[in-house]
Order: C-alpha cells, then sequence, then structure tokens
C-alpha cells in the first residue's frame, strides 16, 4: 500500500509538471504571436487562468487569458498600462504551437489603458496649459481667445466615447479674477476637442472613460475576435 501511495504521488507530481510546462508553452507562444502582430518592442506578458491548463487544452477551450502589455502605440496616439482580458477563448494547443491562428477566436475582448493627461493636452487647441482631476471634475486651465481677448480661465470638462475617439467638452467655465464672463456655447465651439483613440488592439472600441489623478483610464470592448483577422 505504502509503494502504491507513493506512485500516485509520483504520477500526480508528473502530471502537474507537465502542466506547468504545457500553460508556459501557450503563454510564450500567445505572447510572441501579439508582439510579431502588432509590433511590439517586447513580448506582452500572459497568463491563462485555471487549472488544471491541459484539461483546457485537451478540449481547445480557456476561460480567460489575461494579456499584460504596458505602453502601446498607433499611428496617432501613444497609451500605458494596456491590459487585455480575452474569454472564452477557442485556441486548441497544435494551433498556437503551430502558428496558426485561422482557429484562434475570443468571444469578448475588454481591453483597459491609461490616456496621461500630457498625451491629452498635445490634442488640446492652442491656449490649454494643463489638464487634470479634481473633488469638481476634470480641469483644464489656461488662455483662451473669448470676444477678441484671450481670457486666463479654468473650465471643467467632461468626457465621453465617440466614434472619433475620447471627446471633450466644456461644461462650466471660470474666469480669473477680474476677468469677464465666458459664454459656454462660444466656449463649446473654441474648446471642445478629440483625442484620437478609437480602438485599441483585437479592434477593441472605446466604451468608458474614468479621470484619474494620472490620466484618462479606458476601457474598450470587442466580441468574436478572430485572430487570423487582426492588423
Amino acid at each position: 500500500m505504502r509503494t502504491l501511495l507513493i506512485l500516485v504521488v509520483v504520477v500526480a507530481i508528473a502530471l502537474i509538471a507537465g502542466d506547468r510546462v504545457a500553460v508556459v508553452i501557450a503563454q510564450n507562444q500567445i505572447g510572441r504571436q501579439i508582439a510579431a502582430e502588432y509590433n511590439l518592442a517586447q513580448r506582452p506578458s500572459v497568463e491563462i487562468a485555471g487549472f488544471p491548463f491541459l484539461t483546457q487544452a485537451a478540449a481547445g477551450t480557456y476561460r480567460t487569458i489575461d494579456i499584460g502589455v504596458g505602453d502601446w502605440s498607433n499611428d496617432t496616439i501613444t497609451v500605458a498600462d494596456l491590459d487585455v482580458t480575452l474569454t472564452d477563448v477557442s485556441a486548441p494547443l497544435a494551433d498556437l504551437i503551430d502558428n496558426r491562428t485561422a482557429n484562434l477566436v475570443a468571444a469578448t475582448a475588454t481591453a483597459t489603458a491609461l490616456v496621461p493627461y500630457d498625451v491629452v493636452r498635445d490634442f488640446a487647441p492652442e491656449g490649454v496649459e494643463t489638464i487634470a482631476n479634481s473633488p469638481e471634475g476634470l480641469r483644464v486651465t489656461g488662455t483662451f481667445p473669448i470676444a477678441g481677448l484671450d481670457v486666463p480661465a479654468t473650465i471643467t470638462v467632461t468626457v465621453a466615447p465617440t466614434a472619433d475617439g475620447i471627446e471633450v467638452t466644456p461644461i462650466a467655465a471660470q474666469p480669473a479674477n477680474g476677468g469677464p464672463t465666458i459664454s459656454l456655447s462660444v466656449l463649446r465651439r473654441t474648446l471642445t476637442f478629440v483625442v484620437p483613440l478609437q480602438r485599441l488592439p483585437f479592434g477593441a472600441q472605446l466604451t468608458a472613460i474614468q479621470p484619474t489623478d494620472n490620466g484618462l483610464h479606458t476601457t474598450s470592448v470587442a466580441h468574436n475576435v478572430r485572430f487570423s483577422d487582426l492588423p
């Protein structure tokens, strides 16, 4: 009986070790494919959730795959802290190992990223000096042309996802001490602008934006993502 118990333990350890080796191979291969697809400077971190891995691999389906990219750029914008979560992924292990992407599909891809305020300011109209979060909301300070005058002011703005990216819209204005009253309708014509973040990797479209102390935290979502269709 003692010999049998030892054998069971040895087999269990071997299976666990084999499971961990297999998951590392799969994670590395996914990371390499993503780095190649998006021309990333370094391979992203990949974590396939769930244990054991081999039962998921045998079925060719994975509940959750988390991908940590970090900084990411496209032709117009750079974001930080890009993370992508793929859910209900169909990805046979043989296809992963052999670099075949035709059968790799994720039911949902949810991408989150941070757009630093320095990046937001790059797309703002002339005169914007600072953009920062506050207890009263997101605030823009600067000097703005109003009725032929350059008026120093603090503007409270909102941010919203649109088809073109993050739309920044003034909702209140506080001129500097002694400054003239600022017409909100005029201000909206001159200070409304768009940060061109339409999509994140895997075709994820912008769905939500939350101002934070460090920048705009964005969430983007895509459905039925086919790896072979990725740019």
